[in-house]
């Protein structure tokens, strides 16, 4: 009973993230267009770290529950999951070759993101609030240069974009009570799947850490997986890479960062080296095709979702 009892919990917490960063994010837009922000910027920040909320508020809630695994756990298996899961199905339903100049600059800046919690965890085994700190710093000179390397873009890539969000836009009052509507959902969501997770890990003696980043994962990112595919689906190959390595950038730095100045989370090394491995080999992974101009086609989607496979095989394997 206890068992189905926290599966509940999981799945209404994930139920109420999906719709509340769902509500967040198409009432952000809104917001950000009326008062005269540009599409491309609107799409490689309000709707890239807007798809991530879910993992800010389940890392908040579980840094703020003590249960730092899951919170460190949750942005790493977000970011595994983003790059071999969901770009490999995206990649299945439409094969990608990136235009954008921009996102050929970007996934140097995901890797060095990488690397920065890498160093971060490997100094100390934790991430203090100043590190946090140092970690929003450097989200802000992200954002400045997403602003200024938008406007040099390409005309086609431009109107991609405007085609995604360069509807007529009027906020009033119903965008405003859905940014807070949003809100929220994500705050209550996160609490349910935050002791749903903890109390399934407890009782089936599966390590936090494993189900941060699998359940947590997974669930915190299903905006991704449901803006990737539109994308996909609607033959915008560049909005579906910049959401997937916008997020994975805000992850890092905003979400961990945050975090770290509300609650320092730390994890021993060994825990969680693997995982940090995997998550910087997937993103060196995807940076060949969008450097030279390779396509991520259906074969090579294959393979992302085979070595996600295998991954996840590998985590049950030595929790078991």
């Amino acid at each position: 009973m206890e068992f189905v009892i926290n599966l509940l919990l999981i799945a209404a917490g994930i139920v109420l993230l999906y719709f509340g960063g769902e509500a967040l994010v198409r009432n952000a837009v809104v917001l950000a267009r009326s008062w005269g922000i540009s599409t491309m910027v609107v799409g490689l920040t309000v709707v890239a770290f807007g798809t991530s909320s879910p993992e800010l508020a389940a890392s908040l809630a579980a840094a703020l529950s003590g249960s730092p695994a899951i919170a460190i756990g949750n942005v790493v298996g977000s970011n595994i999951l983003n790059i071999l899961f969901i770009l490999g199905l995206t990649a299945l339903i439409a094969p990608i070759r990136a235009q954008a100049q921009f996102i050929k600059r970007e996934v140097p800046i995901m890797i060095g993101a990488a690397l920065l919690l890498f160093v971060f965890l490997n100094f100390d085994q934790q991430i203090s609030r100043l590190e946090g700190l140092l970690s929003v710093a450097l989200l802000g000179l992200y954002i400045w240069f997403l602003y200024k390397s938008s406007t040099g873009e390409s005309t086609e890539v431009q109107g991609e974009f405007d085609q995604e969000y360069g509807k007529p836009i009027q906020a009033g009052w119903p965008t405003y009570a859905g940014v807070v509507l949003g809100l929220v959902l994500l705050g209550v969501g996160a609490r349910l799947l935050t002791i749903g997770a903890v109390e399934l890990a407890r009782a089936f003696g599966v390590p936090e850490l494993v189900i941060g980043l699998t359940i947590v994962a997974l669930g915190t990112s299903l905006p991704e997986v449901a803006a990737s595919l539109m994308a996909a689906l609607r033959r915008e190959p560049d909005i579906a890479l910049g959401n997937i390595v916008g997020s994975n950038i805000f992850n890092i730095l905003g979400i961990l960062g945050i975090t770290a100045l509300v609650q320092p989370i730390g994890l021993p090394w060994e825990s969680i080296v693997r995982d940090l491995w995997v998550m910087l080999g997937a993103s060196v992974l995807l940076w060949p095709f969008l450097v030279t101009g390779f396509r991520l086609g259906r074969r090579e989607g294959g393979l992302f979702l085979g070595l996600y496979g295998v991954y996840v095989a590998l985590l049950i394997r030595t929790a078991s």
